[in-house]
């Protein structure tokens, strides 16, 4: 069966028109004669969408009862006995009911699709699960229900339905969005114009990437080599000199004058490493593009010319802008150079722009071979075989007479292994003393060193080229083998370093431990400062004696930006392992910045608890203290007029009034008290032991004898615990208890030992609590259902909870077996109780007894 297609309707926020749109594309479909369906759309109370649903057949939707409710979703199972052509499937990240037969509704589209139903379908860009934290950011609300990119980058089509701010805010204004009463504060936050236009150039831009995308895969399918224009891409070839940072500077001004213009800064490497390029001054132009936002790209080609087109011509490139070159004149004959190749074979749809700077013919040094890399061992045996090894076998040739060609046999056998050891030299040196050798001892004429013979000549040539030949291929193949354990041990320096940050388990002193380790170091310090003439800072240091001033006066600094550089001390590193530095100094800067923004995340969570609690704390203020304030200056001012006779009865309830406004008072000005210390951190515990049996009785004093029942044995371990602590936690969740539960049901007190721990159960018949509001009706100014103002401000059990973390306890909640809610009070057990002494036991041993 073929997989069904699927349509997405893409918007920037709620109400832009993706429902109105889907569905008015099923009524033209309908009209065409096609089995279209609606499995679910939610019109959510707005007129012009459910008129459009008005003509189109429905499915069924199914019920699902859920904690008491019930609520509805789509019948998968349903559409699939229906198999209509089409189906209709609003709100694509919408998150199922607990028990659907999937958890998010784009898994119910997955099949759909895999039975062969075309899905037409809507999503807003900030359900897509990459951009969570990206709206979170700009909008302030986190984006519980999302979707994975995957899905939506799956589509078959996707439609934006795009709409202006203005004209969005106006239809919510006119209530064609949202109920009249959630208008003012949906204006007021989420759809603020800001908000909306940064959505909306999110959107536009997530479309415009997935153009690109079908655009790059068209033209690979098809391969179609010719550019084509259709977005300014300018292509900014670097040579890792000094004139790189005008080149980008001028890229970037040629972009602006296009239409999303994109600059990408490349930089071509020799496959063999040989490059004359500044490490530090490619780490500036790289920080220089992404700050102007453009990208970064690390290239390896031995033909540069090609590379570089190939590049432009990959990425679908416009123009490529190139430095004039920084050669002198007599070094054009090594070639017409980079530029002029460029531009020659760039064909008609590239433009060349080659860009004057300072650096025009002041020269630039050529890549030097770099030398061996056999090891010490291997050359200097290279060498004992290239110079020994000639001069015993002619001694051993001499006194045997093999024939010329068996003599040059041997000694190119004694060339081979000289390069197969050690290399180029020792090898050249072997074959030019073997040469002499042959020509001196076994070529006429003997013992000068003439050829007589031009055939001789011809043989000693061959002998000293394939010397050199062999050698050269043992040089090449060693330095290749070098360079490619050098790039795997990188690699994986890299992949453990990007898994480490990423996961977010280095620190960033762990880091630059692992710096220096890494390239065996003294010291590593990571510098940074606030502007050009600002004093360099130590943001973070490994290891002894660290350059604490400024990066120049260290071995090796590795800048990251503009201001901020990586400087080790130690030895100076050679330029191949500075590409490695660099991405452990760009990995510093990721962490130090994360840990900043954690910081600052930190505060501002702790600001925002602040405001909460002081605001709610207004509320209390204003209500649940004023109440028994009213009452208490009600019943003293009806005592004193002189109006009205009270009879004794009268008097004595006003005043049972005023008393127990009062208490009440006491009461939540205590919790409140109690809750600023918790949350200023002021609460010392005097820890003692003590038994439990000596607390808890205390804290039921002040309640009804009747509503509490106490099972407290005397058996049980001392608890290390500060007794006023204990009594104040205890009393508040008796109180607490007492309150919720049942006329004639009483509060059950209850301890056990288990373990090194005592446990405190406070257990009531009342309505219980869900699961996922069990660690919330501990947090302060929670009141749990219904609770009628002035029956609290939600303290309690806040304090509770503080109480016994003080004293290293724990306060969790339970359900009860049969209904109701059971609060868990663990406390820490002292030493263990010394048992009674038995029958007949002597006193002397009786004081020996542990106490």
């Amino acid at each position: 069966m073929a997989r069904g297609k699927l349509r997405i309707y893409l918007g920037a926020a709620p109400g832009v028109g993706k429902t109105y749109a889907m569905l008015a594309e099923a009524q033209r479909r309908v009209e065409r004669g096609t089995d279209c369906v609606v499995a679910f759309v939610e019109h959510h109370g707005r007129p012009r969408t459910e008129v459009l649903l008005h003509g189109l057949e429905r499915i069924p939707r199914g019920r699902l009862e859920h904690r008491g409710a019930s609520f509805e979703e789509m019948d998968v199972d349903a559409v699939l006995r229906r198999a209509p052509a089409v189906a209709l499937v609003d709100e694509l990240a919408h998150t199922n009911v607990p028990g659907s037969r999937n958890a998010k509704r784009w898994q119910d589209v997955e099949e759909l699709l895999a039975a062969g139903i075309d899905v037409v379908s809507t999503v807003n860009i900030q359900h897509l699960e990459s951009l969570g934290d990206l709206v979170e950011s700009i909008t302030g609300v986190r984006q519980r229900e999302t979707v994975p990119d995957e899905v939506v980058r799956r589509a078959d089509q996707i439609e934006l339905v795009d709409m202006s701010p203005q004209a969005l805010r106006r239809r919510m204004a006119h209530g064609n969005v949202y109920q009249p009463d959630k208008v003012d504060a949906a204006l007021s936050n989420y759809f603020r114009p800001g908000n909306l236009t940064a959505l909306r150039e999110l959107a536009l831009l997530w479309v415009a990437d997935r153009v690109d995308e079908h655009l790059t895969a068209y033209r690979s399918e098809h391969r179609v080599s010719r550019i084509w224009g259709s977005r300014e891409r300018i292509v900014v070839g670097l040579t890792g000199g000094p004139e790189g940072r005008t080149l980008i500077r001028r890229a970037a001004r040629l972009a602006e004058k296009g239409a999303g213009g994109e600059v990408l800064a490349v930089y071509i490497a020799r496959s063999d490493g040989l490059t004359a390029a500044s490490p530090k001054e490619l780490a500036l132009q790289r920080t220089l593009v992404e700050d102007l936002g453009g990208t970064f790209h690390h290239v390896v080609g031995d033909d540069i010319p090609a590379a570089l087109l190939a590049f432009a011509r990959g990425v679908n490139a416009t123009q490529i802008v190139l430095g004039s070159s920084r050669r002198k004149a007599w070094q054009y004959v090594f070639g017409p150079g980079v530029g002029a190749t460029v531009a020659r074979e760039s064909g008609p749809d590239l433009d060349v722009h080659i860009v004057t700077h300072e650096e025009v013919a002041k020269g630039r040094g050529l890549p030097v071979a770099r030398g061996s890399r056999l090891g010490r061992g291997r050359i200097v045996a290279g060498w004992a075989a290239a110079l020994a090894g000639p001069a015993v076998l002619a001694l051993l040739l001499n006194t045997v007479d093999l024939g010329l060609a068996n003599d040059m046999l041997l000694f190119l056998a004694v060339t081979v292994a000289a390069a197969l050891l050690g290399g180029l030299l020792p090898a050249l040196a072997s074959a030019a003393l073997g040469s002499l050798l042959l020509n001196f001892f076994y070529t006429p004429p003997l013992h000068r060193l003439t050829v007589s013979d031009p055939r001789n000549i011809v043989a000693i040539a061959i002998f000293f080229g394939v010397g050199m030949a062999v050698a050269s291929v043992v040089d090449l193949a060693a330095r290749r083998t070098h360079q490619a354990a050098r790039l795997r041990a990188e690699s994986e320096i890299l992949s453990f370093l990007a898994g480490n940050v990423l996961r977010g388990e280095t620190s960033l002193e762990a880091l630059l431990e692992r710096v220096r380790e890494t390239f065996a170091m003294e010291s590593a310090a990571l510098l940074e400062r606030a502007g050009d003439l600002e004093p360099w800072t130590c943001a973070g240091r490994a290891g002894v004696g660290p350059p604490l001033e400024r990066p120049e006066d260290a071995d090796v600094d590795m800048p990251v930006g503009d201001h901020m550089a990586l400087a080790l001390t130690g030895r100076v590193l050679p330029a191949e392992d500075r590409r490695v530095l660099a991405a452990f100094a760009a990995q510093a800067a990721v962490v130090l910045d994360r840990r900043r923004l954690k910081a600052e995340a930190d505060r501002a969570g702790a600001l925002a608890e602040g405001n909460r609690i002081r605001t709610a704390l207004l509320a209390a203020v204003s209500h649940d203290l004023r109440t028994p304030l009213a009452g208490i200056k009600a019943a003293v001012s009806s005592l004193r007029s002189d109006d009205v006779a009270w009879s004794e009865e009268d008097r004595a309830e006003l005043l049972e009034g005023i008393e127990e406004g009062a208490d009440r008072l006491d009461h939540l000005v205590g919790n409140l008290l109690d809750m600023s210390r918790l949350q200023t951190g002021t609460v010392t515990p005097l820890i003692r032991e003590i038994d439990v049996d000596e607390v808890v009785p205390m804290a039921l004093v002040g309640v009804d004898e009747d509503s509490v029942g106490l099972d407290v044995p005397e058996t049980l371990p001392m608890v290390a615990v500060d007794p006023g602590l204990l009594e104040r936690s205890v009393a508040n969740l008796v109180e607490n208890a007492v309150k919720y539960s049942p006329s004639g049901q009483r509060v059950t007190v209850s301890a056990s030992a288990l373990v090194d721990r005592v446990e405190v159960r406070v257990v009531d018949r009342g309505p219980g609590v869900p699961d996922d509001a069990k660690d919330r009706i501990f947090e302060p100014f929670q009141r749990y259902g219904d609770a009628p103002r002035g029956a609290g401000v939600g303290l309690g059990l806040a304090v509770a909870r503080g109480f016994a973390e003080a004293m290293d306890g724990t306060l969790t909640a339970e359900d009860t077996p049969g209904g109701g809610l059971t609060m868990v009070l663990s406390l820490r057990a002292a030493r263990p109780r010394p048992e009674p002494p038995y029958a007949g036991q002597d006193t002397a041993e009786q004081e020996r007894q542990p106490q």
